[in-house]
């Protein structure tokens, strides 16, 4: 079986307007950090518009979602831009529902194709991370679920504590 088909991948097509973004797989804390800087990447070169597709997006975690919020938090700072989540599927529908990310992302939670994104075919690759550097990851993305919505200070409460005292122990 082909990598590809086992292993979580983001494809991506950084040369269309907008930048698309082609999750496969699992999105996780374990592969959020290669994401969030092939945007930042992307913010750096002055493209502000991305659609993600999570056709093939079999779950994902409050990290990756904080990676999400962190990368629109970033957009609205500069002055603008959009970031969509298109053909999310139910439970992946929910999960940014519960956190609070449909008052600041844009959700088409259709199943239209996604305009633009021809040549999505460039992988991301996710290097490894020291352990202090996955701890700064996870407690960013954290901090931004938080940022968005108070309400998700108690849901993530302790994950927040834990991070803040690995972090400091570092």
């Amino acid at each position: 079986m082909p990598e590809t088909a086992v292993k979580p991948v983001y494809l991506v097509d950084a040369n269309s307007d907008p930048v698309v973004v082609r999750i496969s797989g699992r999105a996780c804390f374990q592969n959020s950090a290669c994401l969030r800087d092939f945007i930042g990447e992307m913010l750096r070169q002055g493209k502000t518009k991305y659609v993600l597709d999570f056709q093939q997006c079999t779950s994902m975690d409050s990290t990756f979602l904080g990676v999400l919020a962190g990368s629109a938090l970033e957009l609205k700072k500069r002055g603008g831009g959009s970031l969509v989540l298109a053909r999310l599927g139910a439970r992946n529908l929910e999960l940014v529902r519960n956190l609070g990310l449909h008052r600041l992302l844009t959700v088409d939670a259709g199943e239209a194709p996604i305009n633009g994104g021809a040549n999505c075919d460039t992988a991301l690759h996710c290097n490894d991370q020291s352990e202090l550097e996955h701890a700064r990851l996870v407690l960013e993305a954290h901090e931004n679920l938080v940022s968005v919505d108070e309400s998700n200070r108690s849901k993530f409460q302790d994950v927040l504590t834990f991070l803040k005292n690995r972090v400091a122990q570092k």
